[in-house]
């Protein structure tokens, strides 16, 4: 849809006081271009350099003025070219006026789309903002930005700014900087405009926010609190979990000549009957089957409609409770925002009343949601009050999905105190785990913090489009231009910002040295030596009626026995002790075949019990087995046989 495309203008300061910043402006500039290739192939993006010894720009011919200004990039549809542009930014030798650039980078956008585009249309500034700007012809200089705020809000565009400041920007005249600031804020108030400062590549590569994603809402609907009490409301995503991109299969078989291939490689599936005929069995003779132990039980999707579990959509109050009784890890998945329906004000009102009074008095909501209709899951969660600081934005709620009963892992872990006194740490252990904890705080008092989240990018993410970048074919990104020109040329080393992100922090290591050593002295690290019996120790033997710890030891003696007796070695399955015998030979890891033995004889030790059997005298020694047999083949994650299936 045209609505989904964007047309984004980068305004980029080349200044001499941007020069030790500009390499890192590089690498994340293209880094925008390859994310567009990747999520949003069909943008389009110009670039501007302000800054610069040349001027060059229409508005310089047309009207005189926005000197120090180069068009480096009409708007076009992303490709390798841009990329290749903004990897090779010009130094300039002039002081950049960001008024100016903005101007221009909104007389390319109007001139190209006019009235004609309704969709997104983006301006991006990135400058250190540290030289004066012009003075206007008329007016004063706040009279001209919000003259190019009204003007930028008629024309639907948005503006959003990084400003470079503090380690990656030289000292500046504190005066202009403030006023430049004061510039800048006007923007933000008059339209939509995003401003964020930075000190560092990590935040700067974090401030960019490379995808545009518009907020949908996954609910639009009445909150019932009663029956007679209902609020007109809006569910939103307020977090979602990112994922890599979803990977397809290319092919180079496609003739050179063909200009509109895409070398996307199509499956397609023919269904057969089994009885050997060539025919195709076409989809209105076709039922899915399910597997059923060795059975395929056919189920229509008429049969699947009719047991679906359809409850009605909406939001709906169960009831309040103190928030001390839900805890932060009963939160799962995504967090919602529920705001009131835009321009209600009856429904503004309501939410807010019902939010402070929830705030005054610790309470949280418990809802039943079902978000759509025809929704096979019902959504029980908690709504916690979000009351804004700002006159401008209405109060809210924040939605997270609670755990049923049997989704809640409750992990026991036992204490310290109830080991002996030999098995805890003594005092010089403990202080030092304490130093080495506190060493890696990234908030330590009187520095600031490292690795902010909202100016850190996903590491996970970067380094996986990273190394996708170099290494890909041409055709899956279209124009990342290393493997595409140097097919056989070697993966380059991570770059040094996301190094940073992802590998230990050298220079930390360095200057707590004295820590890292007094934590090794006091915790000496021993190779735990491999058990031949650890399955044993992992989990009782089948039919053991201990509850205590007591088993544990009589497991522990059993191995050291069988360890201490290398003379008497259990190679089959007996009748006398069947299970103990299957458990040892399970054990074993001499030979992987240890394994497919214990299995095959015991599955036909139960058959034999079961075929043997006089009066149902074997049954409970053939369902021992079975427990042992069902046990061992889940923790070896390896299947009984295709015949042999548990029932429960």
């Amino acid at each position: 849809m045209a609505r989904d495309k964007e047309k984004l203008v980068l305004l980029l300061d080349v200044g001499p006081s941007m020069h030790n910043v500009l390499p890192e402006v590089e690498k994340v500039c293209s880094m925008l271009v390859e994310k567009k290739l990747i999520y949003s192939k069909d943008d389009e993006v110009g670039v501007v350099l302000f800054g610069t010894e040349e001027t060059n720009n229409e508005l310089m011919v047309e009207v005189g003025g926005y000197e120090n200004i180069v068009v480096l990039q009409d708007i076009k549809v992303v490709d390798g070219d841009i990329i290749d542009t903004l990897q090779k930014l010009p130094r300039g030798t002039e002081g950049g006026d960001f008024l100016d650039a903005i101007v221009v980078g909104m007389d390319m956008l109007i001139k190209k789309y006019k009235n004609i585009y309704k969709g997104s249309k983006r301006l991006f500034l990135i400058t250190d903002a540290i030289h004066p700007i012009k003075e206007s012809l008329e007016g004063n200089k706040e009279d001209q930005v919000r003259t190019i705020a009204v003007q930028m809000t008629a024309q639907g565009m948005k503006l959003e700014s990084i400003v470079v400041r503090g380690r990656l920007s030289q000292d500046a005249n504190k005066r202009i900087m403030d006023e430049n600031d004061c510039l800048l804020s006007i923007f933000s108030k008059k339209t939509r405009t995003r401003i964020v400062y930075v000190d560092s590549p990590i935040s700067l590569r974090g401030a960019l926010k490379t995808r545009r994603i518009t907020p949908l809402p996954v609910f639009r609907g009445h909150l019932e609190v009663s029956p007679k009490m209902k609020i007109k409301v809006w569910v939103y995503n307020k977090t979602q979990e990112e994922k890599l991109p979803t990977l397809r299969k290319y092919s180079e078989k496609a003739p050179s000549t063909d200009k509109f291939a895409t070398n996307q490689v199509k499956v397609d599936y023919e269904y057969k009957s089994v009885d050997g005929s060539s025919e195709v069995v076409p989809p209105e003779q076709r039922i899915k089957g399910y597997c059923y132990g060795p059975q395929v039980i056919p189920i229509s999707a008429a049969e699947w409609d009719a047991v679906k579990f359809k409850p009605e959509k909406g939001v709906k109050l169960l009831g309040f409770t103190d928030a001390s009784n839900i805890m932060r890890h009963y939160y799962m998945k995504d967090v919602y925002l529920f705001i009131a329906e835009p321009g209600n004000t009856r429904a503004i009102l309501t939410v807010s009343a019902i939010a402070r009074a929830m705030k005054e008095m610790n309470k949280v909501a418990i809802l039943r949601c079902v978000w759509r209709q025809g929704q096979q899951n019902v959504v029980v969660g908690v709504l916690t009050p979000n009351i804004s600081q700002s006159d401008k934005i209405p109060d809210s709620f924040y939605f997270n999905v609670l755990p049923f009963a049997e989704d809640v892992r409750e992990y026991q872990f036992p204490s310290f105190n109830s080991f002996p006194a030999s098995c805890q740490p003594n005092e010089q252990q403990q202080k030092a785990a304490d130093e080495f904890v506190q060493m890696l705080n990234l908030a330590p008092s009187g520095k600031e913090e490292a690795l902010l989240p909202e100016f850190t990018p996903n590491p996970i993410l970067e380094v996986f489009k990273y190394a996708f970048t170099l290494c890909l074919h041409l055709r899956f990104y279209c124009h990342l231009e290393f493997k595409s020109k140097q097919p056989d040329a070697a993966v380059p080393p991570l770059d040094e910002t996301l190094k940073r992100i992802t590998e230990p922090d050298l220079g930390l290591f360095s200057e707590n040295k004295s820590i890292i050593d007094a934590m090794c002295k006091h915790f000496e690290l021993k190779e735990n030596p491999k058990k031949s019996a650890r399955w044993l120790l992992r989990e009782k033997p089948s039919g053991s009626n201990e509850e205590d710890g007591n088993a544990d030891v009589s497991d522990a003696q059993a191995v050291n026995s069988i360890e201490k007796a290398p003379v008497v070695k259990i190679e089959k399955v007996g009748d006398l002790t069947p299970v103990q015998d299957f458990e040892v030979i399970m054990s074993r890891r001499d030979s992987p075949d240890w394994v497919v033995k214990a299995i095959r004889e015991m599955r036909d030790k139960i058959v034999n019990l079961v075929i043997d059997s006089h009066k149902e005298d074997n049954y409970p020694k053939a369902v021992e087995c079975m427990a042992a047999l069902r046990k061992g083949c889940i923790l070896e994650q390896v299947s009984p046989s295709p015949s042999l299936c548990f029932y429960a």
